[in-house]
């Protein structure tokens, strides 16, 4: 949506705000149950201080599943977020909805006086991201970006050891994304989990899904069983590998560096193994350029490989390399460059995990943010970050260029 559909569209709901003293229990609501949207009511089951009280999705199994899982057997089952928004008991909402429902629902939750939980990739164009960062800013909400990546302490204590110079300059960082599946349990291709392959019936989700409700501000279109269940592969509703996981690995590497948007950023590859009519591409090669910090940092995806690419900082006298993908590092070793002349050859540092605090789950920070009305460690200015890191990877891939970010304008040109 252009930013004049945008505010053309919003929905005004009447703000019904409580404020949260300590001794307070923080009222939750889920929208979207899908695939990621059950495992976040599990993550706030895992956390103290909070409690589901609706769970809301246009599905109707899915909003059954949120009912059995969330803990509450009074917890009020919505099919409209709205309602969620309305509902006096909830302070806070938890959004796992298809990308391309992210800026509104942000929006009219924030209108509603509901902080808010919502999940990567944040939106799919910069006009949007601008206007929720403006929205959440002018609104006073508590906001965190669902990285669970920020949680563990192993980057916070590569980023002092960087800051420190103990790898000397570093002029390159590489990550990336890989797996390797059967080609009939293709990427995307799962049915409302990642290891259900089963396709269920066709005329029973007709019946069970407002198809027009879950399209919203998308381009209209008859039903679809594969957009509607496997819609990361089109461009409607998200920005394929980008937003789910170039931006994964682009934010940890931010909260490592803390280098903010890049200026440069290329991006070339395909649907070069899976050709099942999705969109949005299965092999990229994305390198984007740090101009002032003379750094580059590539990311690389496949299909068709199932050795792990983990983060790695290339600096001149050593490397350090973390243990897993991003969103799961939480270990890492720091390996001497022999040729330099600083430091011996092989792992000549660990991660100390007794150096660092340990640090509260992704969750549970935003429940204490809520309740201390602070920004949380993925908060609106890092969201923003996020977005425009990987939807310049997007339009680079889309328009076959090399683009760079103006940072005075706040466009891509």
């Amino acid at each position: 949506m252009t930013r004049k559909t945008f505010l053309s569209t919003a929905v005004g709901v009447p703000a019904v705000v409580r404020n949260v003293s300590a001794s307070d229990t923080i009222g939750i609501g889920h929208i979207g149950i899908g695939t990621r949207g059950g495992d976040l009511v599990k993550d706030v089951l895992k956390t103290t201080g909070g409690k589901i009280v609706a769970v809301c999705d246009v599905y109707r199994p899915h909003v059954e599943k949120g009912a059995r899982m969330c803990g509450n057997p009074e917890a009020k089952r919505y099919t409209d977020y709205r309602d969620v928004l309305a509902d006096k008991n909830v302070d806070a909402v938890v959004i796992a909805t298809p990308d391309h429902w992210h800026s509104k629902m942000l929006a009219d939750a924030c209108e509603a006086g509901k902080d808010v939980y919502i999940e990567k990739g944040w939106t799919r164009t910069v006009e949007e991201a601008k206007a929720m960062r403006a929205t959440v800013k002018r609104t006073g909400r508590i906001m965190q970006l669902g990285h669970q990546g920020r949680q563990y302490a192993a980057a916070i204590q590569a980023r002092e050891l960087i800051e420190q110079g103990y790898l000397g300059p570093v002029t390159l960082v590489t990550t990336g994304r890989c797996g390797n599946t059967p080609m009939e349990h293709a990427t995307w291709r799962w049915y409302g989990y990642y290891n259900i392959w089963d396709r269920p019936d066709a005329a029973q989700v007709v019946k069970d899904l407002d198809w027009e409700r879950w399209l919203g501000p998308a381009p209209k279109r008859p039903f679809s069983m594969e957009r509607f269940w496997h819609w990361r592969c089109y461009w409607d509703y998200g920005t394929g590998v980008a937003g789910d996981l170039l931006s994964h690995e682009l934010d940890y590497v931010q909260s490592v560096l803390r280098y903010g948007i890049p200026d440069l950023c290329s991006n070339l590859g395909g649907v070069h193994l899976l050709q099942d009519g999705r969109e949005a591409p299965d092999t990229t090669s994305t390198t984007f350029e740090f101009e002032k910090q003379n750094c580059a940092v590539t990311f690389v995806s496949s299909m068709n490989s199932a050795q792990p690419l983990t983060p790695e900082f290339r600096g001149k006298y050593a490397t350090l390399r973390f243990n897993r993908i991003g969103q799961d590092a939480n270990d890492f070793e720091v390996i001497g460059e022999r040729s330099a002349g600083k430091y011996g050859g092989g792992v000549i540092r660990k991660f100390d995990a007794a150096a660092t605090p340990a640090q509260p789950s992704h969750m549970q920070e935003f429940l204490n943010c809520v309740r201390e009305r602070r920004k949380t460690k993925c908060n609106e200015d890092e969201a923003f970050i996020e977005a425009v890191t990987f939807i310049l990877s997007v339009v680079a891939y889309r328009e076959k260029r090399v683009v760079r970010w103006d940072r005075e304008k706040e466009l891509i040109v």
